[in-house]
């Protein structure tokens, strides 16, 4: 960051103002040079070494070195277990149930469809209800009881739309263990430990679909229970495993990894474990705000369209392989409820060999862990054609059994990933996203899609035909491989630097009211703003300058929250606001006056001026103050007050722009284009109200091409040219380099050696 310098002629407080701004931009610094130092140290107690011969400890052990017993895994486990019970119970009985109650194939696949958008759902409201506070262990014992009650009342359905409801109802309940059990999990062990938490799950995830359909078909053949009666039994054998977990706690989030990356911070600073309670400022965002700040980390967003693509694959493979083995091999519920459980018992045997393997590599790499997943992925597809193809009833199997076990190494794998990119407290926001992403969108399409192929070429021809998402789905999961490492490296940052800022501010520093710190920024694919610093102090006026298309614009909407970048960080009086909603920004005091389009033409004058009110709330005799001051301010408002804003003249309309910084009294004001078109004794009128806003203690940015006017106004300027800041510095300054103003303002001749850049970022490709 460029050093601002002593003025010729200061006057004493000019002078202590310029010092205090040098030292708040010197704390700012220090936030950054630490988080590069700390990094690396952050990244290790996060488990990741980065070295291929790092091994890791035996599970035992490393539970044993934290005091940690195996009841959170088991507890959640079990639940994961009895969750599958109905949904195995009705896939096995599937064509027993469509033969009682006289519906088709296509009814049926219907119904599984409708099923799937409840379990899509249902995640993101559980997740609301655990963004607060830390109640997923509550919400997990809850919901299992809920399920294991529709699961009994699925038995006692009697017509299509009885069975619509109960199917549906699970659904909603069984959806939360998408939003629940792998954050809880995380949360629940140390992160060295995490591949082979996630494995030890997803084994009991395979323990449960070796022992539903092995209950299934004792109960229908060994038992002679009829559809209804299976159903009733399973669920009265969920609901009391379901009580086993009541146990179970919340550690609360973050205590594995963004603790663990605070306590690194102050130990490298010196400071005692038992710092000052911190609250994470995430946890602030509201639900919206998170579900999209998480789908702007370029890992989350690939792996959603990967498992998108999945879902065509995954969802309604285990639909029509029922009916597979009933049309093509002619298997009873027995039989079928057998070679489920048989092939699910190697999806056991393949995860306890992944699992050491699996942190080995996500220890060297996380993103490896993915490419893994991938080419898991292929080889699974591969089966499945073989199987569908194969003329050999055990060639079938192993095929079958093969691709199965396959396809479980690739939950832990992908999970891993998915969630240690995202905050702590995002994670069941996460979850949840990827369970619709899955289930709600590559489900329902899969069903739709893949039914029209078996009414075309059978059973036989639906399963080979599933190779095709599946190859596409493992492509995108490998090129992920390749964002992860920075992901995790950018969210290991912002809690760095949250932690810094804690340091900092505790110790008696002040920081900037505006820092911007290293703002990329892109429109679609066109990236525009490139490692941008910005610094702005109380009761500043600074002047941001620049050609058309430099990037001005974009980074005042950066700043007011109409536009996220997509890497850096904006921080308010130290609080990061990099996601927060324009409106909420307007509350904390920060305020656009967007150049050109400042008014509501349809409106008139005095409804332009009330609307500038409307945070002001209820406080009509503040409302109605505070238009009479822009009145007093500009008397040619107050002769037009009565016509739509569509009537004035350019000048009248940027008076009528402009009173808004009169009427909320911002902290920071952000005026776009203030000059542009307009008479010169209008733009002094206007330049007069803009001293007169930013003397009541308003900050201000006034974004301008007209250097003369812009540098005249201000004590500070930024040069902008092509995304990049080119010049930080004094006003003056900038004036007298007649070589740096000719460089920028004449398609940039001659800048490379005239100019002094602040910081010039390496274009990204």
């Amino acid at each position: 960051m460029a050093t601002r310098t002593r003025r010729k002629g200061a006057a004493p407080e000019e002078l202590d103002h310029l010092a205090q701004v040098r030292a708040e931009e010197a704390l700012v610094d220090e936030v950054e040079h630490s988080r590069d130092e700390v990094r690396e140290q952050a990244r290790r107690a996060l488990g990741v070494t980065g070295d291929p011969g790092d091994k890791p400890p035996p599970l035992r052990q490393t539970l044993a070195m934290y005091h940690l017993g195996i009841y959170p895994m088991v507890a959640i486990g079990l639940l994961g277990v009895v969750d599958l019970f109905q949904t195995y119970a009705f896939a096995v009985l599937t064509p027993e149930i469509s033969r009682a109650l006289g519906i088709g194939k296509g009814v049926i696949g219907g119904i599984i469809a409708l099923k799937t958008l409840s379990v899509a759902l249902a995640p993101l409201p559980v997740a609301a209800l655990s963004q607060r506070r830390a109640r997923r262990a509550m919400l997990c014992i809850v919901t299992g009881i809920i399920w294991s009650l529709f699961a009994i009342g699925t038995g006692f359905t009697l017509t299509v739309w009885g069975l619509v409801l109960v199917l549906v109802a699970d659904g909603l309940s069984t959806g939360s263990v998408v939003a629940l059990h792998p954050p809880l999990l995380l949360d629940s062990y140390p992160s060295e430990a995490r591949v082979r938490v996630l494995s030890g799950y997803w084994g009991f995830t395979a323990l449960g679909q070796v022992i539903s359909p092995l209950l299934v078909a004792f109960l229908a053949a060994v038992v002679a229970l009829t559809w209804r009666g299976v159903f009733v039994t399973l669920g009265s054998v969920s609901l009391l495993a379901a009580l086993v977990a009541v146990r179970l706690r919340d550690p609360g989030y973050g205590k594995w990894d963004t603790d663990q990356i605070r306590a690194t911070v102050r130990e490298h600073h010196g400071e005692g474990m038992g710092g000052a309670e911190i609250t994470n400022d995430d946890v602030s965002l509201r639900f919206f705000e998170i579900v999209r700040r998480v789908l702007m980390i370029p890992t989350i967003r690939r792996l959603m369209a990967a498992l998108a693509v999945f879902g065509i694959l995954l969802i309604p493979y285990q639909t029509f392989l029922f009916f597979f083995l009933d049309e093509r091999w002619g298997l009873g519920p027995g039989a079928r409820g057998v070679f489920l459980a048989g092939t699910a018992a190697v999806s056991i045997v393949a995860l306890l060999l992944f699992g050491r393997r699996g942190e080995a590599a996500f220890r060297a790499n996380p993103g490896r862990v993915l490419r893994v997943a991938g080419v898991m992925i292929i080889g699974a597809v591969v089966l499945i054609g073989l199987g569908g193809l194969s003329p050999w009833f055990w060639g079938m199997v192993a095929c079958f059994a093969g691709s199965q076990a396959l396809i479980a190494i690739v939950n832990p794998a992908l999970q891993s990933a998915q969630l240690s990119v995202v905050p702590s407290h995002m994670r069941p926001h996460t979850a949840a996203l990827g369970g619709i992403f899955l289930g709600g969108v590559g489900g329902i399409i899969g069903a739709l899609f893949l039914s029209g192929i078996d009414r075309r070429f059978g059973i036989g021809g639906t399963m080979v035909a599933l190779v095709v998402p599946g190859i596409a789905s493992a492509l995108i999961l490998m090129s992920t491989g390749r964002l992860v490492a920075q992901d995790l490296d950018r969210m290991i940052d912002e809690v760095i630097e949250d932690e810094e800022i804690r340091r900092v501010t505790s110790e008696g520093g002040r920081l900037p009211m505006l820092s911007c710190r290293n703002i990329d920024f892109s429109y679609g694919q066109l990236q525009v703003l490139f490692d941008v610093d910005f610094t702005v102090d109380d009761g500043e006026m600074v002047a941001l300058l620049g050609v058309n298309g430099a990037g001005k614009s974009t980074l005042l909407k950066v700043i007011s929250g109409i536009g996220l970048p997509s890497r850096g960080s904006v921080r308010f009086r130290g609080t990061d606001i990099t996601f927060l909603d324009a409106e909420r920004r307007l509350r904390l005091g920060v305020t656009q006056i967007p150049g050109g389009r400042a008014v509501f033409g349809p409106m008139t004058v005095v409804e332009n001026l009330r609307s500038f009110g409307y945070t002001l709330g209820r406080d009509t005799k503040g409302v109605d103050s505070a238009i009479e001051r822009c009145f007093d301010a500009f008397p040619r408002l107050a002769e037009r007050r009565n016509q739509n804003a569509s009537t004035l003249s350019g000048g009248e309309q940027q008076m009528l722009g402009l009173s808004k910084g009169l009427i909320l009294r911002p902290q920071l004001l952000l005026i776009d284009e203030l000059s542009l078109g307009l008479a010169p004794v209008i733009v002094g009128q206007l330049l007069e109200m803009v001293r007169r806003i930013n003397a009541d203690g308003t900050a201000v940015v006034l974004v301008e091409q007209s250097v003369n006017i812009a540098l005249n106004l201000v004590d500070h300027a930024y040069f902008m040219e092509k995304g990049e800041i080119r010049f930080d510095g004094p006003a003056q300054q900038l004036l007298a380099r007649d070589d740096l103003l000719r460089a920028v303002f004449l398609e940039g001749a001659g800048a490379s050696g005239a100019s002094a850049p602040k910081k010039t970022a390496a274009r990204k490709r």
